[in-house]
């Protein structure tokens, strides 16, 4: 029987953090979740009023990210992480060929048109993940019964990445998460 996980994130000061990226990976070596699925095939990533939408977002290893350009002018997304590395060429529409997301880590976005242009992709190697609301909390539904390292990270440079082991079994569970300075 599949188990949910509602998470909580908060800062320092015990305000809610929005847009955490949370996931849990199976500790595979102490318990017998099942290895993940597939990843999804696809994801997007907009351009609109010279932001990219949404700011944030969690994809799993091997997911092509779609680009299209609602604006109506030319942009160039780049990135120099080293999870990937990348540039498309000057568009506007739907023009630019995807981009495949193959190794895990985060990804910040840019346009080398417009400097103030910026967006951060988390690539995971796990199918349970989710992104938190305004009140700082998501629930990661339907994890096989298990222990997990859970992982809560928020793209501010205030605030670390804080990992911990969680059990999940049928009953639902809860855990929270309070992010600092690295």
């Amino acid at each position: 029987m599949a188990g949910d996980l509602t998470l909580a994130v908060r800062d320092a000061g015990g305000k809610s953090v929005s847009d955490a990226v949370l996931y849990a990976v199976p500790d595979l070596a102490a318990t017998s979740v099942p290895a993940p699925t597939a990843p999804p095939a696809r994801a997007l990533i907009d351009q609109v009023d010279k932001e990219f939408v949404p700011r944030v977002s969690i994809v799993r290893a091997g997911t092509e990210v779609f680009f299209p350009n609602s604006d109506n002018i030319r942009h160039s997304i780049y990135s120099f992480s080293p999870a990937k590395t990348f540039t498309t060429k000057l568009y506007s529409g739907r023009e630019a060929a995807p981009v495949q997301f193959d190794k895990a880590g985060i990804v910040v976005l840019g346009c080398n048109i417009h400097d103030k242009m910026v967006a951060w992709v988390y690539v995971v190697d796990t199918p349970w993940f989710a992104k938190s609301g305004a009140d700082g909390s998501v629930t990661l539904k339907g994890l096989p019964p298990g222990d997990y390292r859970v992982t809560a990270a928020a793209p501010a440079s205030n605030l670390g990445a804080v990992t911990t082991d969680v059990h999940v079994d049928a009953a639902p569970a809860q855990h929270s998460f309070t992010l600092t300075a690295p």
